[in-house]
């Protein structure tokens, strides 16, 4: 049994990173073609767009402004300059967002991260997720045929159904939500034998330790997909069970929440991700989820980025006194203060009022810079709130830019 997909799973990290961005300027280019990316990046010389830090100066962007730039521009917001009968197929997720499938076997990257499961070809697959109006069955399906395996189309719901399924097909593959894969294995059988499923792959909702471990102790090797509708999958687990590997032919940073400024390796921050598909490109496209990048190589020989998986959800806009308060006001607020390292605003309650604290890394700092930085938060936000200096290393490392420790009773 081959180990690797491909020689691109174990290149030197080094050789990737220079075949990405050699590859970038030209997607560049061709996402200027199209009306809003024109509007977004103004003048810029594509083949400029050639490293990292040339990446991090673009605009990012947000997953959660697709459904108005959608309404503004359809069907896919002037993202594409490619009229939507040259995909192959159209879908629709909840927003509601519209996305496009494209020509090539497996668009949305999904072979490799299920060979790196332990999937082969001749396999049968149970796919329980949606075919009706969103890509995610297919996603999923297009990734499976390309490794050989045969797919029942199941969709989800349906227990008995599937359970009649299992015992006539005898599929080794289960690839749906670890919710519906338990319920499948806590139903009722009626003599049926559904033993047959040995590995699964699971997506799009949380996989606690508890589930894991119930899952495992019925024989069934378990792996978590990071997968969107508009990307397909950006990130996956192996054996090694040592963080997940990010999937081939993308390009992934971590920003600081309500920014596009990368952040250090092992801090907390959201997911952006740069496609390279030059028919319907997303160049840094902010999913919203929060993450951290892993140091080193995974034990299991590829060479790829690490992800610690999904750690919560990055916006954090809340509202205070009445008034929204949003994570790039607080950065606005730092970059007026070049010597602070990191801000972190605390929102509580006291008196039966709202009350706000912004605690600022700095290191020896100046005896009035509380109070300049006081009067910068009340000028950004139009709302007056306490200032707290803390030693460097102090603030938790949990990618919040705004916690709000409010409780309601």
């Amino acid at each position: 049994m081959t180990q690797y997909f491909d020689a691109l799973d174990t290149r030197p990290p080094g050789e990737r990173e220079r075949d990405l961005f050699r590859r970038l300027p030209a997607v560049v280019a061709a996402a200027m073609r199209s009306e809003t990316y024109a509007e977004r990046f103004g003048a810029i010389d594509p083949s400029a767009i050639a490293t990292r830090d040339a990446l991090s100066t673009l605009p990012v962007l947000r997953k959660s402004d697709l459904p108005d730039l959608q309404r503004k521009r359809p069907p896919f917001g002037g993202l594409s300059s490619q009229h939507p009968g040259r995909f192959a197929r159209l879908f629709t997720s909840p927003g509601p967002i519209y996305e496009a499938q494209g020509l090539s076997a497996d668009v949305w990257g999904v072979a490799r991260p299920m060979h790196a499961m332990g999937f082969r070809a001749g396999e049968i697959m149970l796919n329980t997720f949606s075919y009706h109006l969103v890509p995610a069955g297919f996603i999923m399906d297009a990734g499976a045929r390309e490794l050989g395996c045969a797919v029942i189309p199941a969709g989800p719901g349906n227990t008995q159904q599937q359970l009649d399924l299992i015992a006539a097909f005898r599929p080794t593959i289960y690839c749906g939500t670890p919710d519906f894969l338990k319920i499948i294995l806590d139903a009722p059988t009626s003599g049926r034998d559904v033993s047959s499923i040995e590995r699964a792959l699971v997506s799009g909702a949380a996989f606690p330790k508890n589930l894991q471990d119930d899952i495992a102790r019925r024989g069934i090797e378990a792996f978590q997909a990071y997968a969107t509708a508009d990307i397909g999958i950006i990130a996956y687990e192996t054996p090694a069970r040592d963080g997940m590997i990010v999937n081939e032919n993308i390009i992934v940073e971590i920003v600081r929440p309500g920014t596009g400024d990368p952040v250090a390796e092992g801090e907390v921050g959201e997911i952006v991700v740069t496609t390279l598909d030059e028919t319907y490109p997303l160049i840094r496209f902010a999913l919203g989820d929060l993450t951290a990048a892993i140091p080193g190589i995974s034990a299991c020989g590829r060479t790829n980025m690490r992800i610690k998986g999904w750690m919560g959800r990055a916006d954090q806009t809340t509202k205070v006194k009445g008034m929204f308060v949003r994570p790039e006001q607080i950065d606005s607020i730092g970059k007026r203060h070049p010597e602070l390292l990191k801000l972190r605003l605390v929102v509580t309650r006291s008196h039966d009022a709202d009350a706000m604290t912004l605690a600022c890394e700095a290191d020896r700092p100046e005896e009035d810079l509380a109070p300049r930085i006081a009067e910068t938060l009340q000028m950004v936000t139009k709302l007056r709130g306490a200032v707290e200096i803390v030693p460097p290393g102090s603030l938790p490392n949990d990618g919040k830019v705004i916690a709000d420790e409010r409780t309601l009773t």
